[in-house]
């Protein structure tokens, strides 16, 4: 696609998005919201130290929690894979020199096809900010095709890094070029930066996903990653996409959260807001 067509762009209006956050219901969790959205949690562990006993105690808390998948590096799906296996919660990856992008593309693709050789279901691959800051649209858009060209059938989730877009209006633009790329997903953060999702950058992100619907009939989904730790943070985001997309995006399929912490926090949450229902009913 021509550089100068990836530049056309609408303008984020910051009065619109803050008219849509505001709009935000306030009323507490209901019990089925907190267990939409552990269905909804990519269960990830990404650390250093990450064992393969690790892994499966990450698989053995998804399968009890319900998780829609489990996030791991490509060297660890294989312990994923069989851990999960007979179940059916998916395996994402993050692949292509994660978190920083910073390889050659030929050996980015290289790891996204071991992954998946691995048995890994879903990509989550990140862009080269670098080169999208410089201006280069076209190298972001061409690394995404190429990533999904690899993918094939299997999900990819394309990863902006918001918090180093610096502005409203790159997000929207990295938004749209990775979306016309070929994207399935578009996600926050790696959660390698201090600055994860925010409700403004994920407002930005859906409107572009609506956008991009209105123009192709193209479902994308969204991916709201980096510092959601506890229900009443991740419950913004739901209804916040809701406001926006309606709730037919509200499934796995179109809607995720990547998160470690959050499932704990839910698990605890659901297991208060039951006993409280308990005792009014007695």
């Amino acid at each position: 696609m021509p550089a100068a067509t990836l530049n056309e762009s609408p303008k984020v209006d910051m009065l619109v998005v803050e008219k849509l956050i505001s709009t935000i219901a306030s009323a507490p969790s209901t019990i089925e919201e907190l267990r939409l959205i552990l269905s909804l949690v990519d269960f990830t562990s990404l650390d250093g130290k990450d064992t393969n006993a690790d892994i499966m105690n990450l698989c053995k808390k998804a399968i009890k929690a319900g998780t829609a998948s489990v996030c791991v590096y490509p060297s660890l799906i294989a312990v994923a894979k069989k851990t999960l296996q007979n179940t059916s919660i998916k395996i994402a990856s993050v692949a292509g020199a994660f978190p920083s992008g910073q390889l050659p593309l030929n050996l980015r693709l290289a790891e996204v096809s071991y992954a998946i050789e691995q048995g890994a279901d879903e990509i989550d691959m990140v862009i080269s900010r670098g080169k999208f800051l410089e201006g280069n649209y076209q190298f972001i858009f061409d690394e995404v095709a190429a990533f999904k060209k690899v993918c094939g059938e299997r999900t990819l989730k394309v990863i902006l890094e918001t918090g180093e877009l610096e502005t409203p209006n790159n997000i929207r633009l990295a938004s749209d070029i990775v979306l016309q790329a070929g994207a399935d997903f578009i996600k926050t953060s790696t959660g390698k930066i201090s600055e994860g999702a925010t409700l403004p950058a994920v407002c930005v992100m859906l409107q572009t996903i609506k956008d991009h619907y209105n123009k192709t009939g193209k479902k994308c989904g969204i991916k709201a990653s980096g510092g959601i730790a506890d229900s009443s943070s991740a419950l913004k985001y739901l209804r916040l996409t809701e406001e926006v997309l309606g709730r037919e995006w509200l499934k796995p399929s179109l809607f995720r959260f990547g998160a470690s912490r959050l499932v704990d926090n839910l698990l605890v949450k659901l297991i208060l807001k039951s006993n409280v229902c308990s005792s009014k009913e007695k």
